[in-house]
Order: C-alpha cells, then structure tokens, then sequence
C-alpha cells in the first residue's frame, strides 16, 4: 500500500484553556477528494490551519510525504506542495488577472538577484516562460481573456476560479479548498463540482475541501470526516456518512444545519 501523502496523528491544538481540535487523525492519499465537515465550530479551519503551518500543534504529528512538518512556515510547505484556498477570497485586487498568477509562479523560479537587476536575455526567457503557464492554466479555466482585467473587478464566480488557479500555480500536491461554494448560486455550485473533480483528474493532485453545502460534500468526495467540537466523530464514504446517526445527530439532521454558511 502506498505511503499517505498527507498523515494527522492525534493533532491537537489549544488556544489558553480551549482545546480547538483534539486528537485529530486523518490519511490524504495521492490523487483523493476527500471532504472535512461539521457544525459551525467544529475545528474544520483550524484543522485547515495546521496542515499550512499557521497555527502548530500543542500535542501530536502532522507529516507530508513521510516528512514532519513541525515547525515549518507556511510559504515553505506552499514549496513543499500544499496550497490553499480561503473563505473569504484573498486575491491581489488591483493586480491583473495575469499578474496574479504571474505572482504565485515566482515561489518556483530562480531568477537569483542578480538576474532580477540586470534583466538579462536569462531573466526575460524565465519570465517569458512564466507568462506562457500561466496564460495555459488561465486558459484552462476560461479565464484567459480576462488576462488583463483587475482581479477585484471580476464577477463572484470568476474570483473564485481565479483564487483556485493562483493556489494551482505553485504546482501543488495537495489542495485545501476552505468554503469554495459560499456565496455561489446553484448553477455556480454545479459548475465547482464539476471543476473540482477536473482539477484532481487534470491535475492528479489529493484535494482536501471544508464546505457547509452537503450537495457539493456529497457528489463529489470520496471520502468524508466529520468534526464536532474538535473532535472526529466520524470518516468514510460518503453513503456512510448519511447514514451515521452521529453525524445525523451533529450536523445532518436538519435542512438548516445543511445550508448553514457561518465560520467553521
């Protein structure tokens, strides 16, 4: 069997006297949608939060690729293969479409100071080659003719596709999606579903999404644990899940806990 691309082992984290998430263990696989649900509360983002180095553990292991990650900074595992996605979309807004992306490439490239001062014939093919990518991925989800807009001019929709692109830029081996359908229509919603999905085949890459909308949760992941208070009250698929009176109990149980939009 394949080693866990991703591996949680008892992670826990308190804030002063408040244990946020507690004895939290999970396995990503290579190339898996796996979903992470819950009630308003449960820890599903501060779970997010210590997979990207913002917040470390107070007690137990978190490993990539076999490799602990204690202690490193976030840009750091972004280089190391994890990107994000946020609730609220944090795209650079009075930069171009493009530049966006442009701006997410730089992690990977070398162009050395030097090189970044003198603007050589080395610099300009390093950065020609950064535009051909970044113009191929923007293209990849029709946004290539919007290149030179302003991202904060973009509808809803499009800043969602554009943040999702960017965090693709830096060549990810896994993808937190936190929230990527809040605030979208249903049509919006059917159209994610379908572009996740095209992501992790296109991509071959594990993605990892928190999200209050059990339509999307339920069509498109594989896999699904669910929080409460911090703590797993359960994983598997996703017929599983629906059927778990626990999870009933804690978050399905109702349409309001189904639609219910607030942090997580």
């Amino acid at each position: 069997m394949s080693q866990p691309l991703l591996k949680l082992e008892s992670a826990t984290i308190r804030f002063g006297g408040l244990t946020a998430v507690s004895n939290f263990s999970l396995e990503v696989n290579p190339s898996e949608l796996i979903g992470l649900i819950g009630p308003n509360g449960a820890g599903k983002t501060t779970a997010f939060n210590m997979i990207t180095g913002v917040y470390q553990p107070t007690e137990g292991h978190i490993h990539l690729n076999g490799r602990s990650i204690a202690g490193v900074k976030p840009h750091d595992l972004t280089r190391q293969g994890i990107a994000r996605t946020f609730q609220n979309i944090r795209l650079f807004g009075s930069l171009s479409v493009i530049d966006n992306v442009r701006a997410a490439m730089q992690l990977h490239c070398k162009h050395g100071v030097r090189a970044s001062l003198w603007r050589g014939s080395r610099f300009k093919s390093l950065e020609k080659e950064v535009e051909t990518r970044a113009l191929e991925l923007l293209d990849i989800f029709k946004l290539g003719s919007l290149r030179d807009e302003d991202a904060k001019s973009l509808p809803y929709g499009d800043q969602r596709r554009l943040e999702i692109v960017r965090a693709l830029a830096t060549r990810p081996k896994l993808l937190l999606l936190d929230e990527p359908a809040a605030g979208m229509n249903p049509t919006e919603k059917e159209e994610l579903m379908h572009l996740i999905r095209f992501i992790k085949d296109k991509f071959q890459i594990a993605v990892m999404l928190v999200e209050h909308d059990m339509t999307v949760v339920m069509g498109i992941c594989e896999r699904i644990a669910v929080l409460e208070y911090g703590i797993k009250i359960a994983e598997g698929a996703p017929q599983q899940i629906q059927r778990d009176p626990k999870v009933i109990a804690a978050y399905l149980g109702t349409e309001t806990d189904k639609e219910e939009p607030g942090d997580a």
